[in-house]
């Protein structure tokens, strides 16, 4: 199950049935769970920590230090959730001061060339296709779709059951359940196929819709949509989940469609 060919410190700790094929490296203090793969030419640098189940292709570099002039030294990790598929060349940097972590959940996909920076944190089942760059503190919810070559700025907030089209550039916050693209970034229809495809019900798909009608379809006013979907449409998680959203991001969201 470990390749003679690899390198791997005796100060790390792998779980059971864990495989490390040749010419790995894994330097000490990391932790990797039960049952996980490690292809040949990986390398696992101090602070990082992986889940149970996962499988972390050819190529792919973990936990080195940031590209952030900002660090100091400090002791930081990154963290890695169960039945995570990393595949060839992705690299994920380690936290600084800001986080401390940078932290990828559950059931992940990363694709090929995927690098995600400093203190990102990445929730659960979240898909970056080839060639997807997250620069540091980007926060992105569960179940987000971002298609090959998005480029994510620094600070953004990306929302649950989003879905970005590819080469896009990401300025700016992106509410839930929504679809985004063209040049520049803008809201390009409800996610409902996505939604329906992890359980919500046609009434649930169409109070979103409702929402994001008011906000950027029947409103050229992001501000004046907000409390128009306040006065007409009554409380309920998801209104209030894109409202809280919407009105917590200091730094904007996309705009609707020009």
């Amino acid at each position: 199950m470990i390749s003679p060919l690899s390198s791997i410190s005796p100060e790390s700790k792998l779980g059971e049935n864990v495989v490390v094929d040749s010419f790995s490296t894994i330097f000490e203090d990391v932790i990797i769970g039960d049952g996980t793969r490690i292809h040949p030419n990986v390398t696992i640098y101090p602070g990082t920590r992986i889940g149970k189940n996962c499988e972390i292709f050819p190529g792919a570099v973990i936990g080195v230090i940031p590209q952030d002039l900002k660090f100091e030294g400090e002791y930081t990790t990154v963290e890695i959730g169960d039945n995570t598929k990393i595949r060839e060349c992705v690299t994920i940097h380690r936290g600084t001061k800001d986080k401390l972590a940078t932290r990828i959940g559950s059931n992940c996909l990363l694709m090929t060339y995927v690098h995600v920076a400093h203190d990102c944190q990445i929730g659960n089942n979240v898909i970056l296709a080839s060639y997807v760059g997250v620069s540091g503190h980007v926060l992105i919810d569960d179940w987000a779709i971002l298609e090959g070559k998005v480029a994510v700025q620094q600070f953004v907030h990306i929302g649950a059951h989003t879905f970005i089209g590819g080469a896009s550039l990401v300025r700016k916050n992106i509410p839930p359940f929504i679809k985004a693209a063209r040049e520049p970034l803008t809201f390009a229809g409800v996610n409902s196929v996505g939604l329906r495809r992890r359980g919500l019900t046609d009434a649930e798909v169409r109070e979103i819709e409702d929402v994001y009608r008011i906000i950027y379809v029947q409103n050229n006013n992001i501000s004046k949509g907000i409390e128009c979907v306040k006065e007409t449409m009554p409380a309920s998680k998801y209104r209030d989940e894109i409202i809280d959203f919407i009105v917590a991001s200091d730094k904007g969201v996309i705009r609707g469609m020009i």
